[in-house]
This record gives structure tokens, sequence and C-alpha cells, in this order.
């Protein structure tokens, strides 16, 4: 392999991971320009096209995801090696990759950063928001975090939170005007407020359980929003009726600005998880930050 080699491929991988040149070439630090020029050369030293582009978007042609394939899990190898020479000096660095939902960057990652940046001052935290739940092993992230009910079988799984709970609330106010509901399903009869889901744009159908006896409710009223927490101003005033986390709702409850509702349908659930591949070697960094949220956890 020629020195320029590495690079050229490692170019690859970034412009498939981030689906365009523009954002590759910025997590690369070079110019979208230079980038295509790395991409052209290599093409041509292979002699065979890797990426179909179009006006908008840019795809691995099939031999292109033929040899993604194998070039993944190479390259993975490579930065583990590495971060394991650094290690060497005893403290560990380099760049972390974590790819998490905006309630667990915002909630539970959010206010351990500085703490474990201080600790850790050679790592570098790389974290990308996105809801919807990515292959971390083809994004070449190091870790994701996600609930555990979305988890696959095959990641090795670190709870960083206790369990959670959607807790069906509403206002003293909305409560007086149109009476409370007793089952989920007298929710048919009343303005609530529902989430539209990032990742395919379908409606939330709320989720209940007592007894053995499971199951979902579509449920109708004057706001639909992608982002849950905007509609909770609107429910303290008493629009309408939420279906909100329990870290949000609790302390409008203390406060009597909010009223728990159908307590016996909403029982708790698993909460949120760092994951990592349970093949692939865990870097110094990831070990450290794996330790450190554990820590913290328990």
């Amino acid at each position: 392999m020629r020195g320029s080699d590495y690079a050229e491929l490692r170019a690859f991988a970034a412009v498939v991971e981030h689906g365009s040149f523009g954002r590759a070439a910025a997590h690369l630090n070079m110019s979208a320009s230079a980038l295509s020029q790395t991409i052209r050369k290599l093409e041509e030293r292979l002699d065979i096209r890797l990426l179909n582009r179009t006006t908008r978007s840019v795809a691995p042609s099939a031999a292109g995801a033929k040899l993604l394939e194998r070039l993944l899990p190479a390259l993975a190898d490579l930065e583990a090696a590495v971060a394991e020479a650094r290690a060497l000096r005893g403290t560990p660095s380099g760049l972390l990759r974590i790819n998490c939902t905006r309630i667990a960057a915002v909630e539970y990652l959010g206010p351990l950063v500085g703490e474990f940046l201080n600790t850790y001052p050679d790592i570098t935290l790389d974290v990308v928001v996105e809801e919807s739940l990515i292959d971390v092993v083809a994004g070449r992230y190091d870790a994701g975090i996600r609930l555990g009910e979305k988890l696959d079988l095959d990641m090795v799984a670190t709870r960083i939170s206790g369990e959670l709970e959607m807790m069906v609330v509403a206002a003293p106010s909305y409560l007086e005007r149109h009476g409370t509901p007793q089952v989920p399903q007298d929710l048919k009869h009343h303005r609530c407020f529902n989430f539209r889901w990032p990742t395919d744009f379908s409606l939330y159908r709320w989720e209940f359980s007592r007894d053995g006896e499971a199951f979902e409710l579509p449920i109708e009223g004057p706001l639909i929003t992608n982002e849950p927490e905007m509609a909770i101003q609107a429910i303290v005033d008493g629009a309408g009726i939420g279906n909100i986390f329990d870290y949000a709702a609790k302390p409008l409850i203390a406060e009597g600005k909010l009223v728990h509702l159908l307590k016996d349908w909403t029982p708790p659930f698993a909460g949120f998880y760092l994951y990592y591949p349970s093949r692939r070697q865990m870097s110094p960094a990831l070990r450290a930050f794996v330790d450190f949220l554990h820590e913290r956890v328990r």
C-alpha cells in the first residue's frame, strides 16, 4: 500500500458515511474540491467508479459498496491500533465518536461531558445527535446511546440511566373544563397533543399496559410536533393532554401545574444504554468513557 492509499480510502469511507462531499470534507478538515480530487484519483487508480453522484446526493456504486464492506472493519482496526499506541503514554487520548438521540444528549450525556473532558483532556468527543437507530459500525461510530428496547442483541450495552416512564398529564384547568379520563380509551374524547416520529414521519401511538394487557392507542388533537418538549408549556396552559417523559413531568406535577393521569396504565420501561459492537476491539478512549459513565450511573 502506498502512503496516499490510506488517505484516499479514508476519504471514500467519509463521503459514504456523511452522504455528501461538503459534510465529509468538513469532517476531514479539507476543502470539498480537494476531497473530490482525492476520490477521483482513487477511482482512476482502481479503474472503477466507486460513487454515484447526482446534484442532490452521493451513494456508493455496487463496487463501492463491496469495497466499503471490507474497508470499514479494516479502518476500525487501524484506528484501534493507533489508539492503543497512544495509550502507551499512560493517558487515554484520541477521537471518540458517539451517536445518540437528542433526549439522551441533553438530559443524560450533556451534564457529564464537562467532568469527563476535565478527567480526560486528551480525548476529543464528537457527538452526533439524530433520532434514527443507526448502524454504529457502518457509520464508523465508536458507540451509540439509545433506549434499551431498541438495541440489537449483538451489541454490548451499559446502562446510563434508570428506568423511564411516559406520563399522561394535563393541567388542573383543562380537567376542570373537560373532565378527567379514567381509562386510556377515554382519551379519544379529549384534546391530546401528539408526536410525529422524525424517522418515518408517522404519528406516535400512545402505549399502555396493565395486568398483562398491552396496547397502542391512536389519538387526535390540536397539536402534532416532532419535538415533544415544545408542547409542555401548552399543556401547562390547559390547552390539551400530553404524554411526556417523567423527567419533564415530575417537577411540574410537584409544583401543582400538572396532574398525572392513568397512572396504572404507564409502567416504567428500560432507560438509555451506551452500546457498541461486541466484535470491535475497544479503544482506550472508549474504555475510559464506558467506565466513567458506569461509575456515575452507579
